[in-house]
């Protein structure tokens, strides 16, 4: 492993920062993400495309769960969006390069990168989320559910640190997209050749898989896990995985329920 993926994968990676609802700290927000780096986690965020193509931080396809604001991220331009606070707390809705303003290199960043599934897999978008990570002076990569997204940022800048994230790719919402043949591929991460991962992101609750197992054990691919929250998972994540992504707990005391 490179330096930049041996520090990504040395500390428990806090899922959209280390957020508490109950008390007024709201995932993917600069307080979240402070908090984390207090507890010198890691920290895996979300981006979403902005109708202007800029990457807002920030989980959900549309405004109305979290922030005061409805409506698609993708139809809603950056001007917009940055003034709109979230539902609880004093946090404001904010942008990659804000995030990486903040961090500044003290720990490690998990860039989620938020697929449409779309035909062109919004490759100006993942380009230019790609040169920001490239630029960033810190240990940061990329990761996303969609092998096409992943191809993109390949040709932009191999030396970018990516992932795959996958699970069991069960028939549903999620993968409508997919016929049962291509969620086969994604289960087992038959697209590897072609989208050269530096590490694997699986879901808990579909561990083990053949595919991240052998891509793990025989090409040595770290794989973190998500989304960790039960004492049950953490178990299983150190059978299988290298790393945790985790939520609700601090891995460092160990607080899990069953």
């Amino acid at each position: 492993m490179t330096a930049d993926l041996e520090a990504i994968f040395a500390r428990p990676i806090a899922h959209r920062g280390y957020h508490d609802a109950d008390n007024g700290i709201i995932e993917n927000t600069p307080t979240a993400i402070t908090a984390a780096i207090g507890k010198n986690f890691a920290i895996e965020v979300d981006v979403q495309e902005t109708a202007d193509g800029k990457a807002l931080v920030f989980h959900d396809y549309t405004l109305d769960r979290l922030a005061e604001g409805t409506g698609k991220v993708i139809d809603l331009p950056s001007d917009d969006l940055a003034g709109i606070h979230m539902k609880t707390g004093t946090d404001k809705l904010w942008f990659l390069q804000d995030l990486f303003d903040l961090v500044d290199g003290k720990v490690p960043l998990v860039i989620e990168i938020k697929s449409l599934m779309r035909r062109d897999a919004q490759g100006t978008f993942v380009r230019d989320v790609t040169d920001q990570v490239a630029r960033y002076r810190g240990p940061a990569c990329i990761k996303t559910f969609d092998p096409d997204m992943l191809s993109h940022a390949r040709r932009e800048n191999p030396s970018v640190l990516r992932g795959i994230v996958a699970d069991g790719a069960e028939s549903g919402p999620g993968y409508a997209r997919y016929g049962r043949t291509d969620r086969f591929i994604l289960r087992h991460l038959l697209h590897a050749p072609r989208t050269r991962p530096h590490f694997i992101s699986y879901g808990v609750k579909d561990l083990p898989r053949a595919g991240p197992s052998l891509l793990r054990s025989l090409f040595k691919l770290p794989l973190m896990t998500w989304t960790v929250r039960t004492r049950d998972q953490r178990e299983t994540a150190a059978r299988y995985a290298d790393q945790i992504v985790f939520e609700g707990f601090d891995p460092d005391i160990d607080n899990t329920s069953p």
